[in-house]
């Protein structure tokens, strides 16, 4: 073929050319529409959490056992949701609000955590909840339990805010069941609480107290202690001059056992019944109380129990070669299986990469119905609590059969479904 043939047919084919290659049209990049924004994570770019929990300082261990019902579920699932292996970055809370603010912070400054698990205390969380909701992301705790980070009586509470979930129940529960078992079984008519100022405590309280006065009860004294004080004498002489037949005190580690130990040193606690609640169901507490907690009475969540949580404990002790200390690391285990499956839910493909909307991965949290975890049926209510509330009160009888023995020594149960 001559060179001008060659020419003429390269000017017919070149159109043809440039007009099929214009049919080649790119693909249209992804567009978020959810109104909270979306994360987006390009091929093999890791999921980002936030984990907040108090990890030093007196509760130090609730904290290391919600890490490890975290690290439980998340082993389960080898390392990975949706084939991404998870990235965490964990900021010690140290239970308080403002550990919670300054923690907080360290985690919404990255756009790409898709969702925070914490806290271990009520205190932190309030701080903690607001400024996640207000990020737009999702917040779960296997250990809060103040009833104003969710509701009071069915109503929002002030502490509430959209996107927090818990899977440890509502104490508001909690004070009912003290209160009821110490009115209609220990028959008594007077009663004193204690607390430290605090969310949770001051929940308790006033739960103990609104539930006692309705059953036709009388609260002679509702007062407090500082966090950090170790000389309770002036406040129990309060209480026996108060004439109280039953001293409510939902306290921490160290101040709930300084109460019980100067109680002790005080003749006329001889015919004062005490009791506390879950937070010092505790092996440590236990140990150190010995002989002083004997007779004493808690309020907790009931324990649950089963194939699955035998399972759970075994994978415990297997992985940190010692026991629990406390149950609620189960229900950390719940809060990052209910997490992770509604990651699973949310989250789309789009040319490789993973987006997940926010507002997306909160209506999944919400839609969360009769899910069977290690405690049980968890079904998320719209403020937040998937936990059914179910509560023991126990007593210690068997100081040497310890934390097991406390567990198991069962005086009343109490959920709001059952008719007392």
């Amino acid at each position: 073929m001559s060179l001008n043939s060659w020419l003429r047919c390269l000017v017919m084919v070149l159109p043809l050319v440039f007009m099929f290659s214009g049919c080649e049209k790119e693909k249209p990049r992804f567009q978020c529409r959810d109104d909270l924004g979306c994360v987006v994570l390009a091929p093999g770019e890791p999921l980002k959490i936030g984990v907040l929990q108090a990890l030093s300082g007196k509760v130090a261990n609730l904290g290391r056992e919600q890490v490890r019902g975290f690290e439980l579920a998340l082993k389960d699932r080898d390392g990975e949701i949706l084939g991404r292996k998870v990235a965490i970055q964990t900021e010690d809370t140290e239970c308080s609000p403002e550990g919670g603010a300054n923690a907080v912070l360290k985690i919404i400054a990255d756009p790409q955590h898709i969702a925070v698990f914490g806290t271990t205390c009520s205190g932190a969380a309030a701080v903690a909840s607001k400024a996640v909701s207000a990020a737009g992301l999702v917040m779960i705790s296997g250990n809060n339990s103040a009833p104003f980070l969710t509701s009071v009586g069915g109503k929002p509470a002030p502490d509430y805010h959209e996107g927090y979930f818990r899977t440890a129940p509502n104490e508001e529960n909690a004070g009912k069941a003290a209160a009821t078992y110490a009115y209609n079984y220990l028959k008594v008519k007077k009663a004193a609480v204690i607390n430290d100022g605090d969310i949770y405590t001051r929940g308790l309280t006033q739960g103990f107290c609104a539930a006692f006065e309705a059953l036709g009860g009388e609260i002679v004294l509702d007062t407090s202690v500082n966090k950090g004080d170790n000389e309770m004498a002036p406040v129990l002489t309060a209480v026996l001059n108060a004439d109280a037949g039953l001293l409510f005190f939902p306290l921490f580690q160290p101040e709930g056992y300084h109460i019980l130990f100067q109680a002790r040193k005080m003749t006329g606690f001889k015919d004062v019944v005490l009791m506390s609640d879950g937070a010092l169901i505790d092996r440590s507490f236990l140990e150190a109380a010995g002989e002083q907690a004997r007779g004493m009475y808690f309020v907790g969540p009931a324990s649950p129990s089963g194939p699955r949580v035998a399972q759970l404990e075994e994978k415990y002790i297997a992985a940190y070669e010692a026991p629990p200390s406390v149950l609620y690391y189960l229900s950390a285990y719940d809060a990052a299986g209910l997490l992770f499956s509604a990651i699973e839910t949310a989250a789309i493909e789009d040319n490789g990469n993973l987006v997940i909307g926010r507002r997306a991965l909160r209506r999944a949290m919400y839609a969360m119905e009769n899910v069977q975890g290690v405690t049980g049926l968890l079904n998320c209510d719209g403020f937040g609590d998937c936990a059914r509330p179910v509560f023991n009160v126990l007593q210690l009888e068997d100081v040497d059969a310890g934390l097991d023995g406390l567990k198991s020594n069962v005086k009343f149960s109490f959920s709001p479904e059952k008719k007392e």
